[in-house]
């Protein structure tokens, strides 16, 4: 079976990204979002998705640190699927979150610090229980770090900080959708490491090196461009790579995912009651035998993620969010694997009815994976031959 980030079904493995644009550590580097926060102190975690955060959450005094910000989330889910893959459970229940945030968000040093339990289901990948996940990835503290900020305009953050990659973030509440998506699955998630932000009038620019997906060696650089063009449109380009080779492979390390090169592009139109973002992924792994790339290996996606929010007289507090995509993988047929197999490829769809009233939450999930170009024993089912999989998932929880 393949390796993943998240599974042994696939190879793959940064915080507070969601929904239209790649969320940063840092609010200067976002594009604005008509989803985010009510909140007018905290900007984190980002809430790109149909969520929004506590409007009034609490805080206190610390002297010199100024005014400390306390918030979390508990939330619980429950899905049952089909082609269950071996080793994996048909249906089961489970925390996705049990997390607590302390941070300040004024003067010159400030600091964030996330820490609890969390599940991070994917599309098309076993199910790993929250307990086992949270120590297999990132740990107790997934993310945490300090920040120097000299000015509105540019700023520097050290620690375990969120990748600058991709569309979509880590934990659930954070998205559209409740699982992340095969694209996803191909980017970083959190790296240590020290990222500068720099912003322009509608130009928003960061850079970062880090360990790149969660290795021992800080040998990953990464950057990322967003334009504002407008309230309601922006465009975003995001790059990154391993400079050095590195041979660490673990369940939060897939070596070829490690040593690999990926380029995002995304634009977002967001005008309330409507937030529409499309956005293409390119990745490659170069040849290299030592990392078990036999020859050159790249993938190509494309997703469109959408949502309504309908109207507070007719259904308030009720949102329809949607994802469609594809990925393929390029690589001769006993080359390097990074989806279902080389030469695969997988579409998806997604549907997560939502509601939310005041801190309290529930939605429900129906998504699909179609799978092509699979060899025998490397897609779904007890034996890997089926070749799609369907999954029926909830989720309630509180963001206080």
């Amino acid at each position: 079976m393949k390796m993943s980030k998240l599974s042994c079904a696939m190879i793959a493995c940064s915080l507070v990204g969601v929904g239209s644009l790649p969320a940063r550590a840092d609010d200067a580097a976002a594009a604005p979002d008509a989803a985010a926060p009510t909140s007018n102190a905290m900007t984190l975690p980002a809430m790109g998705g149909a969520l929004t955060a506590n409007a009034n959450p609490a805080s206190f005094a610390a002297g010199p640190l100024g005014k400390v910000y306390v918030t979390g989330v508990l939330s619980g889910l429950g899905l049952t699927q089909t082609g269950t893959v071996f080793g994996d459970q048909r249906s089961r229940a489970d925390l996705s979150n049990g997390q607590v945030i302390v941070q300040t968000t004024e003067g010159l040093v400030q600091f964030y610090a996330q820490a609890g339990g969390y599940s991070l289901p994917v599309l098309g990948t076993s199910y790993l229980q929250a307990s086992k996940m949270t120590n297999d990835t990132y740990g107790l503290v997934p993310v945490a770090f300090l920040k120097f900020a000299p000015s509105d305009s540019f700023s520097l953050m050290a620690g375990k900080l969120p990748t600058l990659i991709g569309t979509e973030g880590v934990f659930t509440y954070q998205n559209l959708n409740i699982e992340r998506g095969l694209l996803w699955n191909q980017e970083n998630v959190i790296n240590t490491g020290i990222q500068a932000n720099y912003t322009a009038g509608p130009l928003a620019l960061s850079a970062a090196v880090s360990n790149g997906f969660y290795s021992n060696s800080m040998n990953w650089i990464t950057g990322s461009a967003t334009y504002t063009i407008d309230p309601i449109n922006s465009v975003s380009v995001q790059a990154g790579g391993a400079t050095t080779q590195n041979l660490q492979n673990t369940f939060s390390t897939p070596v070829l995912l490690n040593n690999s090169d990926i380029y995002d592009f995304a634009y977002t139109y967001n005008n309330a009651p409507w937030t529409i973002t499309p956005y293409l992924q390119y990745t490659t792994v170069a040849k290299n035998k030592a990392i078990g790339a036999n020859a050159d290996l790249s993938t190509f996606g494309g997703a469109l993620l959408a949502s309504y929010a309908f109207p507070e007289e007719s259904l308030a507090g009720v949102s329809l969010p949607v994802r469609i995509e594809y990925i393929s993988s390029s690589s001769t047929t006993n080359g390097p694997n990074v989806l279902y197999g080389p030469s695969s490829n997988a579409w998806t769809f997604t549907v997560t009815p939502t509601y939310q009233k005041d801190i309290f939450f529930a939605r429900a999930e129906a998504s699909y994976v179609g799978v092509g170009g699979a060899p025998r024993g490397a897609a779904f089912g007890s034996n890997g031959n089926t070749t799609s999989q369907a999954r029926l998932m909830a989720e309630v929880g509180l963001l206080f």
